[in-house]
């Protein structure tokens, strides 16, 4: 099993479907992957197409326990009086990203546009992301040299 850090590079977002009835959005993304929820920040009448530029980064296990090697990307609507409303989502599937980036180490996806749909699978914009995969070294102890012995496994 190899651990890495999976990267998205959230950019921007376009033509997302306003919610508001004033017509103003201030979008923000909630993305997650295998249970773990990482949070954009909010773009300020950032409009239908905001603009983030953000770095979003998980610790991830390849091949780790079940199989939804998936990116679950949330597009809200913040609202300062109100609960935020659901604006649509994206899937993206991971799993080859997470296999190539394990076989050679690194493994980068050029940002893509990627469908907002909402629960009625209606389309409600689109979003821009681009993804990278690293392995990262364990600290183990083969190999390390404790005061000046090197300890290895037989």
């Amino acid at each position: 099993m190899a651990v890495g850090i999976l990267e998205v590079n959230l950019i921007s977002g376009k033509a997302l479907k306003r919610s508001d009835f004033l017509g103003k959005i201030d979008p923000y993304v909630e993305i997650k992957y295998k249970g773990q929820t990482r949070k954009s920040s909010v773009v300020k009448d950032g409009g239908r197409n905001p603009t983030w530029n953000e770095k979003l980064k998980w610790r991830v296990e390849f091949p780790g326990s079940g199989t939804d090697y998936k990116l679950t990307i949330k597009v809200m609507d913040h609202d300062t009086f109100s609960a935020d409303d659901f604006i649509g989502e994206a899937t993206v599937y991971v799993k080859e990203l997470l296999e190539m980036g394990v076989e050679n180490g690194k493994m980068e996806l050029r940002p893509t546009k990627y469908n907002v749909v909402d629960s009625d699978l209606s389309f409600v914009g689109e979003i821009t992301i681009g993804l990278s995969y690293s392995v990262v070294q364990e600290n183990g102890m083969e190999g390390e040299e404790f005061g000046g012995w090197k300890h290895s496994q037989f």
